[in-house]
């Protein structure tokens, strides 16, 4: 195979096709940005391997030959103009159109002479969209992208899909947010790959900042598109930009590398940890990468983003385009480019990553702040590597807030035009307490970011709450639990001090990390029930571990289509339904759709054998016969004959201000308020809904009423009661109402259990001095609780509660 080499030699090309060793910058108008770059550094005597570009203009002949040009450019048109419900299908009917045509026979022979030119090497096929990788905007990474190309066939295919990547739904949607306009055209640039062992990117001013007093050098091992894409932790490496000196690094950890395996095609291959986690480059690979970035930034007079690889012991330089910063973009620095619900307090800086599909989560590197439209389960992976999450829909309730609320990340939802306002690389701060997204990057101001660019939560240190490390607390009244589903990060909550156990484990996020997205019905429709129960069991061990021994309250599957169709094979198993906050959810689903039901008790079952501190919660009971059918469901399998195990409901339909008495005898051990969609139900709200976000209010006095009536009612009929919402971690006041009330927990997501034990901690202080300055006549002690009722005491052998 020929060693890619950066001299021009002579070449049959014809007017279609032009050498990279004779192109400068002032031929980006009609090769792109990116194939005029490569030449002008070839012209420079940089070491970039050669090859060929086929201009804009071929791309432009070969539709005008197919008689298809001008109803691409009249689709592009309508689809500039769509919404995110319509672009992704005009969008691939474009691109398969694209497809359809194909490249003309002469353009195909001046394709194969080129390549043959060359030495026939394998190569990389790259798009150049024409008018990308400029100062104020960069579509680095959006259209298509092909390494270990091979054979004269599949070079021509290869580059008909840079073609058809013109129109992807992304690009187009960038386009729109930039206000291109034009009819849109793309060159393809062809180059001999680099055998690369290790490869990375380098900037010479920070993206985040612009500032260039360093040197930012990302590396991993293997192909480059693993930095690119995000797909591992990269090394970071800090250089002084005057002298050249490494000044600070950061070793990533890589689980995997992609090589050019014996046939030439991209392989993929696990790295053990000894050397996943070694670092990438030597000090002086380092400021060799470095250096040669300076040079490229010397050589066009501002920063530069560049790729590079190293090939044994020899660099070269793969691509370099100018640093994209929000500097130089419309809004006013420092000023709030948008306003939405704030979702998950704290504050992060990173660049921005618009994405509108989970099938995109690739592209969002560690560090970047996700701009989405919606977010569902499926986009769970994607959530994990965000410095924060920004949305255009949802309400304080929603999948994507509930989301960053468990992972700790800053988050802003209901923004209504994050992802046409926001452009990638943008540098912002979201500020998840105030719900702004600001330009650029700010001070805290005295609120300390939740998740900082960069930083690295260790699991074996000691907990950190809101930067400082954790003391012991005073005990409560009132216990405070938690609402968990990673079980990642169950070790680190179970470590910290005033936590007493998890009020709420929502299945719905567990299940979908847990099967890799796939829908749970899917996996049963497969013939694969002992995966589900092996990986469901796994992880909720992992959780009811940790805590042990104190509570695990598992609440089981409650699946709405909305969020669930999105999932793989949720189309199949879905309903569409125009209501699906108040439709095929809950209980009722288990007795029409038993399967997952059955196999969620399987694997419950299993883990109590180990933790009989796991218990089990049904979620949206609507009527008495729902709960019966579903408890004889509990009690007729091998979780529901263990001794010990506790069945309660969450209360979040109204109709259990009435029900509850008649719950309660069934052999309901508790009740765990959902205050989130009891609030929705009472007040008739869609509690996603960001037009009626004002008219959501947990503390209106209906629901605060209906509250209370439940806890009295639970009180009365000697079982406890909880609440798992998210009124006690924004409003302390109404920690109060629930401790006057006499609730017996409360379980708030992780970040808030200082400042609601806080609040609960005041709340039970001001009840007890008021009843000691009471000058009222004492009206005698409480009625003692009862404990549960015979069969409910008989089966579990729980001890009668006393006041």
């Amino acid at each position: 195979m020929s060693t890619p080499v950066s001299t021009t030699v002579e070449r049959p090309t014809g007017a279609a096709v032009r050498p990279l060793g004779e192109l400068r910058a002032a031929d980006s108008g009609e090769v792109g940005g990116k194939a005029a770059h490569l030449g002008e550094l070839i012209g420079a005597h940089f070491p970039v391997p050669d090859g060929f570009v086929l201009p804009a203009g071929a791309y432009r002949a070969a539709m005008d030959a197919a008689g298809v040009r001008a109803a691409l450019a009249a689709g592009h048109e309508e689809a500039l103009a769509a919404g995110p419900d319509r672009l992704p299908a005009l969008c691939a009917a474009l691109a398969e159109r694209v497809r359809g045509t194909g490249m003309p026979a002469a353009l195909e022979e001046h394709v194969h002479a080129a390549w043959k030119a060359l030495g026939e090497p394998v190569v990389a096929v790259r798009s150049s969209a024409v008018g990308e990788d400029g100062a104020r905007a960069s579509f680095a990474g959006m259209n298509a992208s092909f390494t270990n190309v091979r054979t004269a066939e599949e070079l021509v295919h290869r580059i008909v899909d840079c073609w058809a990547s013109l129109f992807g739904a992304r690009v187009v949607a960038y386009r729109s947010a930039r206000g291109y306009r034009d009819e849109p055209a793309i060159a393809v640039v062809v180059q001999a790959m680099v055998p690369a062992d290790r490869a990375g990117v380098a900037f010479t001013a920070d993206p985040r900042t612009g500032d260039r007093s360093r040197v930012l050098v990302e590396a991993a091992l293997g192909q480059g598109e693993v930095v690119v894409g995000g797909t591992v932790e990269p090394d970071t490496y800090e250089v002084e930009a005057d002298g050249l000196r490494l000044r600070s690094m950061r070793v990533g950890h890589q689980t995997h590398e992609v090589v050019r395996g014996p046939d030439g095609a991209d392989r993929t291959v696990p790295l053990d940890p000894a050397r996943g986690d070694a670092p990438v480059l030597t000090p002086d690979e380092v400021v060799a990468v470095a250096e040669l970035a300076r040079r490229v930034e010397a050589h066009y007079g501002r920063p530069q983003d560049v790729e590079w690889a190293y090939a044994g012991d020899r660099l070269w330089l793969v691509q370099a385009r100018p640093v994209t910063t929000g500097a130089d973009t419309a809004a006013p620095a420092g000023g709030v480019l948008l306003r939405g619900l704030p979702a998950t307090p704290g504050r992060a800086t990173g660049p921005v990553r618009v994405l509108h599909s989970p099938d995109e989560g690739a592209e969002l590197r560690p560090g970047e702040v996700l701009v989405a439209p919606l977010t569902n389960p499926d986009w769970l992976p994607t959530l994990r590597r965000a410095a924060a999450i920004v949305t255009d829909t949802g309400g304080a309730t929603c999948h994507a807030a509930i989301a960053a609320r468990e992972l700790g990340v800053p988050c802003v939802v209901g923004t209504r035009r994050a992802t046409s306002v926001l452009a990638d690389g943008r540098v912002v701060t979201v500020d998840g307490g105030a719900g702004e997204v600001l330009d650029g990057e700010r001070p805290a101001g005295g609120v300390v970011a939740t998740r900082p660019v960069g930083a690295v939560v260790r699991p074996d240190g000691p907990p950190v709450l809101g930067g400082v490390a954790a003391e012991a607390v005073a005990p409560l009244g009132t216990e405070v639990h938690v609402n968990l589903a990673l079980p990642e990060a169950a070790e680190r909550v179970a470590a910290r001090p005033g936590v007493d156990g998890v009020g709420l484990l929502r299945a719905e996020f567990l299940l979908t990390a847990a099967l890799g997205g796939v829908h749970p019905r899917e996996v049963v429709a497969r013939g694969e029930q002992d995966r589900f129960v092996d990986r469901v069991a796994e992880a909720v061990g992992t959780i009811a571990t940790a805590f042990a021994p104190r509570p695990v309250l598992y609440r089981t599957t409650d699946l709405r289509s909305n969020e669930f169709r999105g999932l793989t094979g949720g189309e199949r198993h879905e309903p569409a339904e125009n209501n699906p906050m108040i439709g095929f959810r809950g209980a009722y689903r288990y007795l029409r759709e038993p399967e997952v039901f059955a196999l969620e008790l399987r694997a419950l079952a299993r883990v109590r054998e180990r933790s009989p501190n796991l218990h089990v919660m049904l979620p949206f009971v609507r009527t008495r016969w729902e709960l019966e059918a579903c408890l004889e469901v509990v009690d007729a399998g091998p979780l529901g004959r263990q001794r010990g195990l506790q069945r309660w409901l969450t209360a979040e339909v109204p109709s259990v201000v009435y029900w509850l008495p008649e719950y309660v005898a069934c052999g309901i051990d508790g009740v765990s308020i959902g205050s989130n969609d009891l609030t929705q139900l009472v007040l008739g709200v869609d509690r996603d809904s960001e037009r009626c976000a004002e008219v959501y209010d947990e503390a209106d006095a209906a629901v605060v009423d209906a509250i209370e009536c439940i806890i009295a009612t639970a009180r009365r009929l000697g079982v406890p009661s909880s609440l798992c919402g998210q009124a006690p971690s924004r409003r302390p006041e109404f920690a109060e109402v629930l401790v006057r009330a006499g609730i017996d927990a409360v379980s708030v997501d992780p970040h808030a259990v200082d400042a609601v034990r806080a609040a609960i901690g005041h709340a039970e202080r001001r009840v007890l001095l008021g009843a000691a300055r009471s000058t009222a006549e004492p009206a005698g002690p409480p009625a003692p609780r009862r404990g549960p009722s015979a069969r409910s005491a008989a089966r579990t052998g729980r001890p009668t509660v006393e006041a």
